[in-house]
């Protein structure tokens, strides 16, 4: 037999298609060095899905290279997933229920290696890893891959002279592993959610003693982090007990989007590791904790100048008018953005007034109570909006696709953003989403979302979601049981 370790068709797919570009060949050049010279055994392939969660297959040192030329495997069915892992589409139907042959049967789609991303896992013993964008056995992009999303909306403000910058500002819990569930019994779609603990008590927002407190904990995650090449900016302690923020250093593009898969992924396998449970729920269902969130810093540089598009000119701004369009821009779409800031049903328990959240779609002069902060003046290089509306368990290239588009189109549609609001929980500015359903129905409406992300994408999304919904509309609460139960 010719080529006992062919690839069934795939010889050379990445050289045949163009898919890399030069850097990428470099980089693949160095990741072979650095497998050889740490001795690594093993090399994880994997893609951001549909949710944001990194899925995808180890292969052993030696087919790396294999890899490098050829790509891997990975079931299509994994792009019709929900959150319990359900299939959402019928894949057994002819073009799989959702109008593409190509993806009918379960069959396969091809993970394509970034080595621009590869690191060396310094938990798991001679690990490297990198992340893939995902293709069509003839070389076509899958439609539904969100990091390609997020490329796209990159591509389109450059076509208009900007960059993109963003910094990440992330809240999460660590807690105490005390009974992961793992008997038979408790497995299921989704199984059970595992028993915990806390490590401190609330509420002492940023005092020393309870960073010490932490500190055990926090120094395995930091150290971890780091070694990643992740551009750790600060760590804090939060306002709920066991809850922490990791803040990062700006990047442009979707860099910042990679770091942030890479980020919660390490997180919650460093902690497992050592007996606890590091969670990115929005609002766990544990006595006392606190609604976490993440905030994105944002800006935009002007790709003629270099300069930073928001800087203000004239004394009293805070925004440059390119600035202050882009805001009315997402407060213009901020209900139908919120399927992809604020994808999980829990997430919208966050929305409360007088919480350090926001409530409503408005904009302020550092107030962190708005929706939107406006931070900075004239002549700051650092004149930046942070957006204070998503959860930490978004998907992070849809997280900034959502802002770009919805910025980009204030700025070509010269939006101007109403007067800032620094009475933000007692303003009359439209309401965020009190629900997942309520933001589905603002997207399914949104004009925007669908000619910058195609019909098809959003429909993708709207369906997958709502079957999310439907699920939870069907089960029986403990509220439900309370309220009812012994009164009817």
């Amino acid at each position: 037999m010719a080529n006992p370790k062919g690839s069934m068709g795939r010889a050379d797919f990445i050289g045949r298609h163009g898919l890399w570009r030069d850097e990428q060949a470099d980089a693949a050049r160095r990741v072979r060095s650095i497998v050889d010279d740490k001795a690594l055994e093993l090399v994880r392939l994997s893609f951001a899905d549909q949710h944001g969660i990194l899925r995808g297959k180890s292969v052993v040192a030696s087919e790396v290279d294999q890899a490098f030329s050829d790509g891997c495997t990975m079931t299509t069915t994994l792009l019709f997933k929900d959150t319990s892992h359900r299939t959402v589409y019928s894949v057994w139907e002819p073009a799989a229920g959702i109008g593409r042959t190509e993806l009918a049967g379960a069959c396969d789609f091809i993970l394509v290696p970034d080595p621009g991303t590869f690191c060396v896992l310094p938990w798991a013993e001679r690990t490297g890893w990198m992340l893939c964008d995902i293709y069509h056995p003839d070389g076509r992009p899958v439609p539904y891959a969100t990091r390609q999303i997020g490329r796209d909306a990159v591509s389109r403000l450059a076509e208009a002279g900007f960059d993109y910058l963003c910094g990440l500002e992330v809240e999460f819990h660590v807690l105490k592993l005390v009974d992961p569930k793992l008997r038979p019994g408790q497995a299921g779609q989704p199984g059970e959610p595992p028993e915990v603990s806390l490590l401190t008590h609330g509420y002492q927002y940023l005092t020393e003693f309870r960073m010490d407190e932490l500190e055990p904990v926090l120094e395995i995650i930091r150290r971890g982090i780091l070694e990643l090449g992740l551009p750790l900016r600060s760590i804090e302690v939060e306002y709920g007990p066991s809850q922490c923020e990791f803040t990062f250093q700006p990047a442009f593009g979707i860099e910042s989007a990679d770091n942030m898969v890479l980020f919660r992924s390490a997180v919650k396998q460093i902690c497992r590791r050592h007996g606890y449970h590091g969670t990115f729920m929005c609002r766990p269902k544990v006595k006392d904790l606190f609604s976490s969130g993440w905030h994105l810093h944002q800006s935009l540089r002007d790709r003629q100048t270099n300069g930073n598009a928001f800087t203000p000119k004239e004394r009293g701004d805070v925004l440059s008018p390119t600035g202050c369009r882009y805001v009315a821009g997402l407060l213009d779409h901020a209900a139908a953005s919120c399927v992809f800031t604020t994808p999980t049903i829990n997430g919208y328990k966050r929305y409360q007034p007088y919480s350090l959240a926001p409530e409503r779609a408005l904009w302020a002069h550092d107030n962190k109570g708005a929706m939107v902060r406006a931070l900075g003046g004239a002549g700051d290089p650092g004149s930046r909006i942070e957006n204070r509306v998503g959860e930490p368990a978004a998907n992070p290239y849809l997280y900034l696709a959502s802002q770009i588009h919805s910025g980009l189109d204030g700025i070509e549609r010269s939006l101007e953003p109403p007067p800032p609001d620094d009475s933000p929980y007692a303003s009359d500015a439209p309401r965020l989403p009190e629900s997942l359903m309520e933001a589905l129905a603002a997207l399914r409406a949104s004009d925007l979302f669908r000619s910058a992300m195609g019909d098809e994408f959003v429909d993708y999304i709207l369906t997958i979601k709502q079957a999310e919904v439907s699920r939870f509309l069907s089960e029986v609460t403990d509220w439900e049981q309370r309220e009812y139960f012994e009164i009817f």
